[in-house]
């Protein structure tokens, strides 16, 4: 069935707004999927944030113009459905990385990512990385640890000194007694 010139646009423009608001784009090979897998996958990228739309190569590539971004020509072959990360990447990145072991026939083409493409081996280490509470705890211990090294250095002299005077309090009240 033929899509109207009017329902084109509207659909570039909605990938283009998409584009505008996402962090990440994953291109896969959705062949072989059931109209309740690719349901199912949308639920639950949706959990994350994240919306999955099959969508025609050309119009993707006008949107992808439109917005600024560079055209992934390798990933637009054939046919391509695609994962805009409204929210964290590599959430999302984890959802269809799980998705595509759990039904052996959705594929990971690459993705792209603020600007920069990715390869296929590229969305799964971003599936890999940490969240992002994680992370922020990472750095924070990583910038605590000096500090408290630091308390701990500067603290020893005046721990010594307290030994020392206490020590000599207690000689003296033997002495006295």
């Amino acid at each position: 069935m033929a899509i109207t010139k009017e329902k084109k646009e509207d659909l570039i423009a909605q990938y283009t707004d998409l584009l505008a608001r996402s962090q990440a784009l994953i291109f896969t090979d959705y062949r072989g999927l059931t109209t309740a897998d690719i349901s199912g996958l949308r639920n639950k990228l949706r959990e994350v944030n994240s919306r999955y739309h099959v969508a025609k190569n050309r119009l993707l590539r006008l949107a992808l113009q439109n917005a600024g971004q560079p055209v992934p020509e390798e990933l637009l072959t054939g046919p391509a459905a695609v994962s805009f990360c409204l929210g964290e990447a590599p959430s999302a990145a984890k959802v269809l990385l799980d998705f595509a072991k759990e039904s052996k026939v959705l594929t990971i083409k690459g993705g792209l990512i603020r600007g920069k493409i990715i390869s296929a081996e590229g969305v799964e280490a971003l599936a890999n990385l940490p969240g992002r509470e994680v992370l922020l705890a990472q750095v924070l211990a990583g910038l605590q640890s000096p500090i408290s090294g630091l308390v701990t250095v500067l603290s020893g002299p005046i721990r010594g000194l307290l030994t020392v005077l206490k020590a000599r309090s207690e000689q003296l009240e033997k002495a006295s007694a």
